[in-house]
C-alpha cells in the first residue's frame, strides 16, 4: 500500500503545523487551559484548518483522543438528518476522561440552511458536555447565530517559503531530487495550497526520482507559463486562429479544463506588456468568463469567446 504523504507528514502537533504561527499560538493556549469555546476556521483548501483541529485533539487528549473526537464532512451529509442524528447522538454522550469532547465538522459551508439552524440549537444544547469546531472556505454562507457562537480563526494561504521547507524536506526523506525549475513549478501551481503542493511531489516522485519542471505541469494539469504567455501574444497580435489552435491542442493533450486555463492565464497577464488599463479589462473579461464556466457553460466556447476579446483588444 502507497502512503498519502499528506497523512504521513501531517504534523502532529500544532507547533508543528506549517505557515499558521499566530493561530497556532491561540490554539496551544486553549490547549493549556484545558478549556475552549466553539470554533470557526475559515480560509482556502489545503492550508491547514483539518491539521490543526486534529493535532488540538491530539494535545488535549493525548493517546486516546479518538475516543472524544468526531470527525464529520457536510459535503457529504450535509441535510439536516445527519445533525439530528449523528451529530446529536455523539454530542450527547459524556466525554471519557475530559471536560468536553470535539465534533469536527468539515466543508460547513455545504449544510443546508435548515440543517444549519438545527445545528444552531444543537451548539447550543450541548454546550457542557461539546465543542463544535467548524471548518469552512467561505464563512458568509454560515448563518449570521451560528458565527457568533464560535471564535472564528481565519487562515491565510501558505507562503511560498513554508511551502518550499516542507517539500524540501519530504523530498530529503524520500530520497528525491528536486530542480529549482520544478520547486518554482510547484509553488506557482499550488497557489498556497500545501496539500496540492505534496500531492504533486508525490505523484511526480513515481516517474522519476529527479523531478523536473515538465512533469510537474503535466502532473498539476496546469498549463506552462511560457505558453499561458504565448497564447496571449498570439491573440494580442490578432492571430485568433492560431492562439485558439494551440490552446485547444493544449487542452486536449493534457486533458485541461476551462478553470486549469483561467487560472494560467490569469498568472500571465499582470506580466503581459500592455497598459494597466488593458490588463484591468482582460482581467475582467476573464473573470466574466471564469463565472459562465463555473455556471454551467461550454469550456471551449467560453475560452475561445475570451481569446476573441483579447484580439479584439489589439485593435
Amino acid at each position: 500500500m502507497i502512503d498519502i504523504w499528506t497523512e504521513k507528514y501531517r504534523p502532529k502537533k500544532l507547533s508543528d503545523v506549517v505557515g499558521q504561527k499566530e493561530i497556532t499560538a491561540r490554539l496551544e493556549a486553549f490547549v493549556k487551559e484545558k478549556s475552549m469555546p466553539h470554533m470557526l476556521f475559515a480560509g482556502s483548501a489545503g492550508i491547514g484548518k483539518t491539521t490543526s483541529a486534529i493535532a488540538l485533539a491530539k494535545q488535549l487528549y493525548g493517546d486516546t483522543w479518538h475516543r472524544n473526537f468526531m470527525e464529520t464532512n457536510a459535503s457529504d451529509e450535509r441535510g439536516i438528518q445527519v445533525v439530528r442524528s449523528k451529530i446529536k447522538d455523539f454530542a450527547r454522550t459524556k466525554p471519557l476522561g475530559a471536560e468536553f469532547k470535539i465534533i469536527f465538522l468539515d466543508e460547513s459551508d455545504a449544510l443546508t440552511p435548515e440543517a444549519q439552524q438545527a445545528m444552531r440549537r444543537t451548539m447550543e444544547k450541548y454546550t457542557s458536555t461539546t465543542r463544535f469546531i467548524l471548518s469552512c472556505n467561505y464563512s458568509s454562507k454560515l448563518i449570521p447565530p451560528i458565527q457568533s457562537r464560535c471564535a472564528i480563526f481565519r487562515f491565510r494561504p501558505i507562503g511560498k517559503e513554508d511551502i518550499k521547507a516542507m517539500l524540501e524536506m519530504i523530498a530529503k526523506k524520500e530520497g528525491l531530487t528536486i530542480s529549482e525549475k520544478a520547486m518554482d513549478a510547484m509553488l506557482s501551481v499550488s497557489e498556497g495550497d500545501l496539500r496540492q503542493a505534496i500531492n504533486v511531489l508525490q505523484s511526480t516522485s513515481i516517474i522519476s526520482k529527479t523531478i523536473d519542471e515538465k512533469e510537474v505541469y503535466s502532473i498539476a494539469a496546469s498549463l506552462h507559463p511560457k505558453e499561458a504567455r504565448e497564447i496571449l501574444d498570439l491573440a494580442l497580435n490578432s492571430r485568433f486562429i492560431d492562439a485558439r489552435k494551440k490552446l485547444l491542442g493544449l487542452m486536449i493533450d493534457r486533458g485541461l479544463s476551462g478553470l486549469d486555463v483561467i487560472k494560467a492565464l490569469h498568472r500571465e497577464i499582470i506580466s503581459l506588456d500592455v497598459t494597466d488599463v488593458q490588463k484591468a479589462q482582460l482581467i475582467d473579461k476573464l473573470g466574466e468568463y471564469e463565472f459562465r464556466i463555473a455556471e454551467g457553460g461550454t469550456e471551449d466556447l467560453q475560452i475561445e469567446a475570451f481569446l476573441a476579446q483579447v484580439s479584439a483588444l489589439s485593435n
